[in-house]
């Protein structure tokens, strides 16, 4: 079974910096695709930033690019989110999302999420 754990999120004033982590695990040869999402009250949930073919393709949402920034350790299988720059509006519960796992005996997973870890930018 394969689990992705989140930590790194909490209260941070605007203008400051967080960084996220997932770590996934199980028994796990190789992650093709890992990234963040994150939904805020209300709204639906929207793309952050993504990693894709070990960085090979990079995706950001429009309204985090050049504040936000991802990477990954794939001999850990985490992936990270560097939050600078803060907006009130950053304010949201942020999920590792990996897809196109690669397993020792499952085969290939697709479609893993993160139980979500709380980021309030505020002052």
């Amino acid at each position: 079974q394969v689990q992705l754990v989140e930590s790194g999120g909490g209260l941070v004033q605007p203008g400051g910096s967080l960084r996220l982590s997932c770590a996934a695990s199980g028994r796990i040869l190789s992650i093709d695709v890992m990234g963040w999402y994150r939904q805020a009250p209300g709204k639906l949930r929207e793309l952050v930033a993504i990693d894709s073919n070990g960085g090979r393709a990079t995706f950001y949402g429009d309204s985090v690019k050049g504040r936000f920034s991802i990477s990954r350790d794939n001999a850990k299988n985490t992936v990270y989110l560097q939050m600078n720059s803060l907006k009130p509006e950053d304010t949201a519960v942020y999920y590792c999302y990996a897809d196109k796992i690669a397993t020792m005996f499952q085969g290939a997973l697709n479609d893993y999420w993160g139980q979500g870890t709380q980021v309030t930018v505020s002052s």
